[in-house]
């Protein structure tokens, strides 16, 4: 099977070489023993592409063709570009020596004669940093160790890339859900809906302020992904309170994002609780959050009497039997997964603007979720009654601007703001980025 691989790649080689007359990048994964393909190895081959194709842009390069393969064999893919021989080889040996997976990429590069480009010092042992070679040549290591340290570095690196990229998109989910404007009595662009005591750079403040939480709720995810989902909520606690003091001191007092503080948290968290292959899958990220909060509501809200209660929150379930954020979460926030995020991503795909989208997106949450923040301010009719408001203007699509800026306005007039459902589009908003970057 390999001896075939090898015959076929040859000859595609050559023939693209002959049709383009260009040098050729030949990129596949330098993997020990029979098993060339897993979820894991993918995931690696697609971080070098992405680090090469990088590097060839930055270097003002081209790519004229690329084709790439997914067999039993392993992954294998092919590059032309309009870069010189020499550059091209260079730009891939940075490739394998100064990335942490380098090793694992086998990067040649044919000049138009169909030569093999020479790199200029050897390559080195995965586990020894000897010449690899020379390891290779006496047996040094045997399949099984090789294998091992190819798992190791892997899992190491890809867990590490994910805890950063959940954390850079669960900002900036927190960001786009601000900058949407114009949204209806919240903080946006424009305004500062019907609020006084923020403005979007409160929000701005408070968002950059939430980095370190959101590492720590990844990092816990992935330690203690082999525990009961409870326990990685029970270890999210603490860092949570922290988060709530760090924002406070980032907006001098002012609560922009308790409600994202505990949904973003929880849902970085279960990204990192996931198989390396399921990290990115909105379905199975807020299916992983409804596990490690299940019971919630029941558990901190279900014993209070009406008189007990101190918070919005625990009044509001009391009297009504409404769970706001804690209910939505255990349910594996089916407002996101039914309502926000399909409105969401088909304006999109459709060539709306991102305020477009976030709007609408807003709107159908706001029709279908009882906002426990709406009740506070205005009592449960009122939030009935906008409820089926947004209801009905997104039963006709995408509204304009000027239907937003009206309802803002009332919104305004009545004191009304859907925080909570301001919560659910940040959410919405982080599904969609996971997604995209898987």
């Amino acid at each position: 099977m390999m001896l075939e691989a090898r015959e076929r790649r040859y000859y595609r080689q050559q023939e693209l070489l002959a049709a383009y007359r260009r040098p050729l990048l030949s990129f596949s994964m330098n993997i020990a023993g029979p098993i060339k393909n897993t979820p894991l190895i993918r995931r690696g081959y697609q971080r070098g592409k992405e680090e090469l194709i990088e590097r060839i842009h930055a270097a003002g390069g081209k790519i004229l063709f690329e084709e790439e393969i997914s067999e039993a064999t392993g992954c294998e893919g092919m590059y032309v570009t309009d870069l010189d021989g020499a550059l091209l080889k260079k730009l891939a040996c940075q490739t394998e020596e100064e990335t942490p997976l380098g090793r694992l990429f086998d990067m040649d590069v044919l000049n138009t004669e169909g030569e093999k480009l020479e790199r200029p010092s050897p390559r080195r042992c995965l586990i020894c940093g000897k010449p690899a070679k020379e390891c290779a040549r006496s047996r040094t290591h045997s399949v099984e160790e090789l294998q091992k340290a190819t798992t190791e570095l892997l899992v190491k690196e890809l867990d590490r890339q994910d805890i950063e990229t959940v954390c850079e998109l669960a900002v900036r989910a927190l960001l786009y859900e601000v900058c949407v404007t114009p949204k209806p009595g919240l903080v946006d662009r424009k305004d500062n809906g019907s609020h006084r005591d923020m403005d979007i750079y409160t929000f701005m403040a408070s968002a950059a302020s939430l980095w370190p939480y959101f590492e720590t709720c990844a990092q816990t995810g992935l330690k203690t992904a082999d525990l009961a989902a409870e326990e990685t909520l029970k270890q999210l606690r603490a860092p949570g309170m922290k988060a709530e003091r760090r924002m406070f001191h980032a907006t001098e007092g002012v609560n922009t994002h308790k409600g994202a503080i505990f949904s973003i948290g929880i849902l970085c968290a279960a990204c990192m609780r996931l198989k390396t292959e399921e990290r990115f899958d909105p379905e199975k990220i807020l299916s992983e959050a409804g596990r490690m909060t299940a019971g919630i509501t029941e558990k901190e809200l279900g014993s209070l009497k009406k008189e007990q209660a101190v918070t919005a929150g625990q009044r509001i379930y009391a009297e009504y039997g409404i769970g706001g954020i804690r209910a939505e979460a255990e349910a594996g926030f089916p407002s996101v997964l039914k309502y926000g995020l399909p409105i969401l991503e088909g304006a999109l795909e459709n060539g709306r603007t991102k305020d477009e989208a976030g709007w609408a997106a807003l709107l159908s949450i706001i029709a279908h979720t009882p906002d426990t923040n709406m009740i506070s301010r205005g009592g449960i009719e009122t939030q009935k009654a906008a409820a089926q408001e947004a209801e009905t203007i997104i039963e006709k699509g995408i509204p304009d601007e000027s239907v937003m800026e009206q309802l803002n306005r009332e919104y305004i007039m009545k004191n009304l703001s859907p925080g909570g459902s301001a919560d659910l589009l940040a959410v919405c908003w982080l599904m969609h980025f996971l997604k995209e970057a898987a």
